[in-house]
């Protein structure tokens, strides 16, 4: 069973959506620790609320980059962490973290990318008038929002949407996707060869998966 770290800023909705999916025995996996970079988050309390190890590893504290890059690998390290999670992680992490769980790390990022890396992807979606809108997974590299893709899921936008109805209408795609991503990994029927994403499952499945909701 392979052992998971979630790293967060927020909330921590997606963190939930992955727990529950993990005592569900949805996810062939084990969540050890819950790492949080902002001491306020709410996500805190979730990931209490399910029993697990939440670590405050307060970016502030930290002079530099990569001192708070070395805690976080300190503390995967402490739990010998195999797949590492960023669920609405809000800080950049650098080359040398990155680097060394190459494979390993992965971020939910709310855009199609390479449309929209970075913040603030549904004002530019509303901005821009696009007509559609959605999630990547992907794994993380040293560039930022641009690792290889694993999955993306789309939503139609609607004439009269808000940023708050788009942040709701993808979260739902967020909650039912991520954790299959997730689980598929930990069985490795998802792995990184030579910088491309490989599927090892039925034919029918070897695709980017894809969510749609109009």
């Amino acid at each position: 069973m392979k052992k998971i770290a979630i790293l967060i800023s927020g909330s921590g909705s997606n963190l939930e959506a992955i727990a529950k999916a993990c005592f569900e025995q949805r996810i062939d996996g084990q969540i050890k620790c819950v790492i949080s970079n902002v001491p306020s988050a709410f996500g805190i309390q979730r990931a209490k609320s399910f029993g697990l190890n939440a670590v405050i590893v307060d970016h502030s504290l930290f002079k530099t980059r990569d001192e708070f890059d070395n805690e976080i690998d300190h503390v995967l390290s402490k739990y010998k962490i195999d797949i590492v999670v960023l669920a609405g992680f809000m800080r950049i992490l650098g080359k040398k973290i990155t680097k060394k769980y190459y494979g390993k790390m992965i971020n939910l990022h709310p855009s199609l990318l390479p449309l929209y890396p970075g913040l603030d992807t549904h004002a530019k979606v509303l901005q821009n008038r696009d007509k559609n809108h959605g999630i990547s997974i992907h794994y993380v590299s040293s560039e930022l929002d641009a690792g290889p893709i694993i999955a993306q899921g789309c939503i139609s936008v609607n004439k009269n949407d808000t940023k708050n109805d788009l942040e709701k209408r993808i979260h739902s795609i967020e909650h039912k996707l991520f954790p299959k991503i997730i689980n598929d990994i930990c069985n490795e029927k998802i792995y990184l060869e030579d910088n491309i994403v490989k599927f090892s499952m039925d034919k029918s499945m070897q695709k980017i998966y894809e969510y749609y909701e109009v």
